[in-house]
């Protein structure tokens, strides 16, 4: 028997979490169909929530935080263990488990577990585990069943030694040396994380640099970081071969000619939409060779006009966060209902040790679309709030455009850059600008004045000219939104 739903959402993960809710709201029946076992998806059970929670154990079971004061060798723990990663872990996503199994209970959203394929545009055979098929019919479907590891055929992996990025978080125990191929942001989370726990890690990357998206800046200030505490980082240099050499020794041949020993590699360039068992070509759809579908970017509305796709399956950004927007609009935009697209920036989160946080330009977009800009930069050891943490490193840069002082830009490197980050986002999106930081009041000691301290060291090197007049909030933030929009796309 084929049971009849307003909306099928397939994928539980911050798409599709966001996009079953808004339905059920909208007094929808829905249906949530999810592979694994538990609800959540790849952010609460093996990409966002798992590996952030693994930071916060390391940074604090290795004394991470304290170092500044008590020197490198400083460790709240002596011996940690994979064991302690985790407790820690398995606390925090069982109860994610069950706030997101509450939330479900509580808008009536019906789900089930199993594995979705379509059968015809608007249906859907689902195999649970044990072998049962159910099949669900929907008006409208959502697509929001996010990504899997990129697993090039050359690479052996063997779920021990040679890991990818959902493997990792299995470890049975800790690795002396980790070798980690791809610089990619969950390559650089890892190797930070690990190199925190003192382990000797090696980053191969066949590019030039890593985060190409990041300001040059602060990247070139978070790669001296990793350097100075043992890092070693082979850019422009691909892998030739990855092999077992005994029961705890990888060695990775470059192509240079170049040799590495670990006992852990872990292989973490890329990931691929997980649609290769959805039999696309029976709702009239098909996925690139990473497996991403594409959409309309306004509506999330695929080339089939009642199946929607959200979330990583649709590629760039790829964060948890501007996923769970897309999966508002998406659902809103499937019954008809308005939704309010979500600002032109948004901040991008980099969990590394230390973190990376970014919204707006780069000081590469703004030379690119020549707007005159100056920067203002602050250490968070000119605080006094970083003196009080034992900061030895931390940096904030601010872009403003010279003729509006228009803030274009944010960047952070460093403790609490993921929550810092907030100010910059609203000043941004409300069109605010420098002289917004210069005249306001921060609490003091917080890392938060190092806004401040940018923005006077931006004031003290803009041309000296009237302040611009500006009447009130609702056309600043046009002047400003139509200046950052039109520098942003090339105008």
């Amino acid at each position: 028997m084929t049971q009849q739903y307003d909306l099928i959402v397939v994928g539980s993960g911050p798409a599709g979490r966001r996009a079953a809710v808004q339905a059920a709201k909208l007094k929808k029946s829905v249906l949530v169909v999810e592979r694994g076992r538990r609800v959540g998806g790849v952010c609460v059970h093996t990409g966002t929530i798992p590996s952030k929670t693994l930071r916060e154990t390391v940074l604090n079971l290795s004394g991470w935080r304290e170092r500044g004061f008590y020197g490198r060798a400083h460790r709240n723990k002596e011996n940690i263990t994979a064991d302690d990663l985790r407790r820690r872990l398995t606390i925090t996503l069982d109860h994610e488990v069950e706030v997101l199994e509450h939330q479900f209970a509580r808008n009536k959203v019906a789900t089930v577990a199993g594995a979705a394929r379509f059968l015809d545009p608007h249906t859907l055979e689902i195999t649970t585990e044990r072998g049962d098929v159910k099949h669900a019919r929907g008006e409208r479907i959502i697509l929001a069943v996010g990504t899997t590891p990129h697993r090039p055929a050359s690479m052996p992996f063997d779920g021990e030694a040679i890991l990818d990025a959902d493997e990792i978080l299995d470890l049975k125990r800790l690795p002396c040396a980790l070798a980690v191929i791809g610089a990619s942001v969950i390559g650089i989370e890892y190797a930070t994380i690990f190199s925190a726990l003192d382990v000797k890690v090696t980053v191969i990357e066949p590019g030039p640099s890593l985060l190409g998206f990041v300001d040059r800046e602060l990247v070139e200030e978070f790669i001296h970081d990793l350097r100075d505490r043992g890092v070693s980082l082979r850019f422009n240099s691909k892998v030739q071969t990855v092999e077992r050499t005994g029961a705890e020794s990888v060695l990775v041949q470059l192509e240079d000619q170049r040799q590495i020993h670990a006992d852990t590699v872990l292989f973490a360039a890329g990931r691929k939409g997980a649609t290769e068992n959805l039999n696309l070509a029976a709702a009239g759809l098909t996925a690139d060779d990473r497996g991403r579908i594409a959409v309309n970017k306004a509506t999330f509305r695929t080339g089939v006009p009642h199946i929607y796709a959200v979330g990583d399956v649709i590629g760039f950004p790829s964060l948890a966060s501007t996923s769970m927007e897309q999966g508002r609009i998406a659902a809103c935009h499937a019954f008809h209902e308005t939704a309010h697209a979500p600002p032109e920036f948004f901040p991008y989160g980099i969990y590394s040790v230390p973190e990376i946080s970014t919204i707006g330009m780069t000081e590469e977009q703004v030379r690119a679309n020549n707007i005159a800009f100056e920067t203002g930069i602050a250490r968070f050891r000119e605080t006094s709030r970083g003196h009080i943490m034992g900061l030895n490193s931390g940096f904030m840069k601010m872009i403003f455009a010279i003729d509006t002082r228009r803030l274009l830009g944010v960047h952070i490197v460093g403790e609490g850059a993921t929550e810092l980050i907030h100010i910059g986002q609203a000043v941004l999106n409300l069109g605010g600008g420098l002289d917004y930081f210069v005249e306001n009041t921060f609490n003091y000691p917080t890392l938060a004045e190092a806004y401040k301290i940018a923005a006077l060291d931006a004031f003290n090197r803009m041309p000296v000219h009237e302040k611009p007049i500006v009447h009130d909030l609702q056309e600043l933030a046009a002047l400003a939104a139509e200046r950052i929009i039109a520098a942003s796309r090339g105008s």
